[in-house]
């Protein structure tokens, strides 16, 4: 990208802009796909971040999925009173939080993945198979070359 004149700057021509754009139609699908089940893609991967790691704290998960953490309070206090998942003080540090799933959380992901497989299929679909690979290598390369401009950097 070089440097021009303002007024002819085209959209079409800007990777910011259609990152935007496909973040809005990723979400618009997921939500599609998932609506009975009443969970939004942050939803989602906190769940399943804790499904993987069950008893980390608030902050290591807001890491994990790259999210700041006063966000991520609020989407734990909406799982939790969704009875999806729970918060225990830890035993080392009454301050710290662990956060775990409870049984329903546990029967809300297995129900939902079949969704949420179709909404990632159908987010791909305009794309041969072989290009659909190089496309996500290509993604996972941009975000994690790009990780430390986050105001949320995830940590794998």
């Amino acid at each position: 990208m070089t440097p021009t004149d303002s007024a002819d700057l085209d959209l079409e021509t800007l990777p910011g802009h259609f990152i935007r754009r496909l973040q809005q139609i990723a979400v618009a699908v997921f939500l599609q796909e998932t609506e009975p089940f009443g969970v939004t893609p942050v939803q989602y991967a906190s769940l399943q971040a804790v499904r993987r790691t069950p008893g980390m704290d608030q902050r290591s998960l807001a890491r994990s999925i790259g999210l700041d953490t006063s966000t991520m309070a609020g989407v734990i206090d909406r799982l939790e009173s969704r009875g999806l998942m729970m918060r225990s003080a830890s035993p080392d540090d009454r301050r710290v939080r662990l956060l775990s799933l409870t049984d329903e959380g546990l029967a809300l992901l297995g129900q939902v993945e079949p969704a949420v497989l179709r909404a990632q299929t159908r987010m791909l679909e305009p794309l041969p198979k072989k290009e659909q690979q190089v496309f996500m290598r290509m993604l996972r390369e941009i975000v994690k070359a790009n990780n430390d401009l986050s105001r949320a950097p995830s940590q794998d």
